[in-house]
């Protein structure tokens, strides 16, 4: 840049990079990596762990006043990193860059609940599942169906989402369901599915659909073993209620 011109736009984002990092941001960071190493992850609260994960993405910023306001918006740390991207972008000073972080995080810990699952049997895993699917499911914001499928050891083959809906509805069609399981050689399914609402009482609707399913899946030979709804920190098993 010329001497005594004014920066162009596009100059902008090679000075930020090279502005010097907040007043005492550095001591601040080396401190908490060292508790997080020493300590552990726990020894972190929700604001400083977003922290963390921002100082990479967000050098020159003050990545606690952005954590803070992740957390007034969305309420801790997981509902940060699973908040829709759109809601992320329009945070102020979180940008593109520290969405992308924080999304990073997000499949990452998905990535890694769905290892535990994995090839393992999982009708005796189920608390891992739970997990899983609580990860995957509990704070969508529209209606998602997805469906498990299971090898004849009940080892889990594939977790594919069959079809996104509304903020309370999704289409589900049997046919299809069946058809994709043996396409991957499946001996047995579960369902499952989110209500956005955050209350996983299964409706009409859903109980209906769930015989349907079971209904296909029995003339083809396929075992249906469950049909789970996930809500906000809670889930039913239909089979468990004495409605499948």
């Amino acid at each position: 840049m010329a001497r005594g011109k004014a920066p162009s736009l596009a100059e902008f984002p090679a000075l930020l990079a090279l502005a010097p990092a907040p007043p005492g941001a550095e001591g601040h960071r080396a401190r908490m990596r060292a508790r997080l190493l020493s300590a552990g992850p726990e020894a972190l609260a929700d604001h400083e762990l977003l922290e963390m994960v921002l100082f990479v993405a967000l050098p020159r910023r003050d990545t606690k006043v952005i954590a803070k306001t992740l957390l007034a918006r969305f309420g801790s740390f997981a509902a940060a990193i699973a908040a829709p991207l759109n809601d992320l972008l329009a945070t102020e000073g979180l940008g593109e860059a520290g969405a992308a972080a924080l999304k990073t995080v997000q499949a990452a810990a998905l990535r890694l609940a769905r290892a535990e699952v994995l090839h393992q049997p999982v009708l005796a895993n189920w608390e891992r599942l739970i997990d899983y699917l609580t990860a995957a499911l509990a704070r969508e914001r529209v209606e998602q169906f997805r469906v498990l499928f299971l090898d004849n050891r009940n080892r889990l083959l594939a977790d594919e989402a069959q079809s996104r809906g509304t903020v309370n509805h999704t289409p589900v069609y049997p046919r299809e369901v069946v058809k994709r399981a043996l396409e991957l050689h499946a001996a047995g399914l579960i369902l499952v599915h989110n209500h956005p609402s955050g209350d996983p009482t299964p409706s009409r609707e859903d109980i209906a659909m769930t015989a349907e399913v079971k209904q296909a899946a029995t003339a083809l030979s396929l075992v249906l073993h469950d049909h789970i709804i996930m809500g906000n920190g809670r889930w039913v098993s239909l089979r468990r209620e004495g409605l499948f």
